[in-house]
C-alpha cells in the first residue's frame, strides 16, 4: 500500500527526529564524561528504518530505483548510519554518531525536497550491484574520512595538551589509528569492487558520461591503495594518513558527486 505524501513526510520527519534524538544523546553523554546511553541505539535503528522506507516507497512509486542526485546522498548517508550504528552497537567507536546521524537527517532532508527524479534509473541486475556497491563503498570510504579528521583533531589537542572533555569519547590515538586503516581496507576493497563490476557490466563509458567518473575513481582507489602500502611498508600514520585519506576522498567525491552534481542539477541531463 503506497503512502500519501503528508505520511511520507511524516516519515522522514521521524526519521530526522530519531537521528537528532540519537546524536543529542551521544553528544550530552560525552559532554558530562559519562559512558554512551543504550538508549541510542533504538533510536539510531528506527531512524534507519524509516530512512530506508522513504526510498522503498519512492521505488514503488517510480516503479524502479532512485539514483539520482539527492537519492544517492540520501542514500550514502543511509549507509553510513546503518554502519555506524552497527559499529557503535558493539562499543567501538558510538561517539561518531554525533557526526554522522545530522549528516544522514540533511540527506534525508534534501532527498525529501529535492531528491524525486521523475522517471526510475532503468538498471538490469548487474549495474543494479554495481550501484549498491558503490554506495558502500562511499559510505565505508566517507566514514573513513570522518575517521581521519577526528584522528587530527585529537593529535592536535594532544600535542597541544588540550585536554578537553570530549576526547574521553575517542578510543585512544593508536586505537583510533587501527579503526581508521581498518575501514579504509574494507572501502578499498568495495572500492576495487566496484571498479571491476564497471568494467564487466559498463557497455560503453563515453555514451553514458562515465569516462571522467572512472579516472578519478581509479584514482582514488590508487590513492587509497598507496597509503595502505604505505602504512604497511613504512608505517605511515598522523598527519601523513590524514592528508591521504582526505585527498583520496576529495577524488571520490568529485568522482561520483561531482560528475552528478554537473550532469543532472547544471546541464540537467541524466546521470
Amino acid at each position: 500500500m503506497q503512502l500519501c505524501d503528508t505520511e511520507r513526510m511524516t516519515t522522514v520527519l521521524i526519521a530526522v527526529v530519531l537521528y537528532i534524538a540519537a546524536a543529542t544523546l551521544l553528544w550530552r553523554s560525552t559532554a558530562n564524561g559519562a559512558g554512551h546511553h543504550r538508549a541510542w541505539i533504538a533510536l539510531a535503528v528506527v531512524a534507519t528504518l524509516f530512512h530506508a522506507e522513504t526510498h522503498v516507497e519512492a521505488w514503488q512509486l517510480l516503479r524502479g530505483p532512485d539514483m539520482h542526485f539527492f537519492a544517492a546522498l540520501s542514500l550514502v548517508g543511509l549507509g553510513m548510519a546503518a554502519l555506524t550504528t552497527a559499529v557503535g552497537a558493539s562499543g567501538r567507536m558510538p561517539a561518531l554518531g554525533i557526526m554522522v546521524f545530522p549528516l544522514a537527517a540533511l540527506s534525508l532532508l534534501g532527498y525529501r525536497h529535492y531528491g524525486h527524479a521523475g522517471n526510475a534509473s532503468e538498471l538490469g541486475w548487474r549495474l543494479l550491484l554495481h550501484a549498491w556497491l558503490a554506495l558502500l563503498a562511499y559510505a565505508t570510504l566517507a566514514i573513513a574520512a570522518l575517521l581521519a579528521i577526528l584522528l587530527w583533531v585529537q593529535e592536535r589537542a594532544l600535542r597541544r595538551r588540550e585536554f578537553h572533555r570530549w576526547l574521553r569519547a575517542l578510543p585512544p590515538l593508536t586505537e583510533l589509528e587501527t579503526l581508521l586503516f581498518r575501514t579504509i581496507t574494507v572501502g578499498f576493497v568495495l572500492l576495487g569492487a566496484v571498479l571491476l563490476t564497471g568494467v564487466l557490466f559498463v557497455d560503453d563509458l563515453l555514451a553514458q558520461h562515465l569516462v571522467h567518473k572512472t579516472a578519478l575513481s581509479v584514482l582514488s582507489w590508487l590513492a587509497f591503495g598507496a597509503l595502505l602500502v604505505g602504512r604497511w611498508r613504512f608505517g605511515w600514520r598522523g598527519g601523513t594518513a590524514v592528508r591521504w585519506t582526505l585527498a583520496a576522498m576529495i577524488l571520490l567525491l568529485l568522482a561520483f558527486f561531482g560528475s552528478k552534481f554537473v550532469l543532472e542539477l547544471v546541464l540537467q541531463r541524466s546521470g
